[in-house]
């Protein structure tokens, strides 16, 4: 694969968005294998969920994460302008077994590209304003719970019920209502079943 130089010296993002399980995470990777030499920071927007360590378990459990209110922009995008102006950042680090942001952070030096992933990056005008190529990633309900189900009970350590249950309960509904209408922000929608990482990749390469 061919690795294109970006113009000028601006830190240049890259905006993955898409429904639950739809394949954001495989495609950030791979998008980042490939710049790697260019220097690349991948943030998901999930180390963003707002604060809520004064809760117990059970009430974290009950909060509606699909919902854009769940994201604590205002850290996002003052981390993103740090980024932007060459300031190192303290990237938060959240659980998803137990629904909460850790004390810990993760250190974050300026890079050329930032690869930013997350269902609700095109849900924020300010955000959506940083955002130089934005991809969104159209797969089906039905593909994506079943890939959701198989996930959450590996790593997650949930039950089928509980995922289902989340899912269409919370994750299905907030999609219809904010994540697919927001797909209009992005500069490509593409069925992320159907396209190869070498097709993304020669779509940003153009758009450059």
């Amino acid at each position: 694969m061919k690795l294109i130089k970006f113009k000028d010296n601006k830190v240049f993002i890259i905006g993955i968005c898409g429904g639950t399980c739809s394949g954001k995470s495989t495609i950030s990777e791979k998008l980042k294998e490939h710049y790697k030499e260019l220097g690349v920071n991948k943030i998901n927007t999930d180390s963003y969920y707002k604060d809520h360590s004064n809760l117990s378990f059970n009430e974290r459990s009950q909060i509606n994460f699909d919902h854009p209110d769940s994201i604590d922009f205002d850290l996002l995008i003052n981390d993103l302008n740090s980024l932007i102006k060459n300031k190192s950042i303290k990237e938060p680090v959240y659980s998803y077994k137990i629904h909460k942001r850790l004390k810990k952070n993760k250190l974050l030096k300026p890079r050329k590209v930032i690869i930013l992933e997350g269902l609700h990056i095109f849900c924020n005008s300010e955000l959506i304003s940083l955002i130089d190529f934005g991809l969104f990633l159209d797969l089906n309900s039905e593909s994506r719970l079943n890939r959701r189900i198989k996930r959450d009970i590996k790593e997650r350590g949930r039950t089928e019920n509980e995922v289902i249950n989340r899912f269409n309960q919370m994750c299905e509904p907030m999609y219809q209502k904010f994540i697919y209408p927001s797909r209009t922000n992005a500069n490509v929608i593409i069925n992320s079943d159907q396209q190869s990482i070498n097709d993304i990749i020669n779509l940003i390469d153009e758009f450059i």
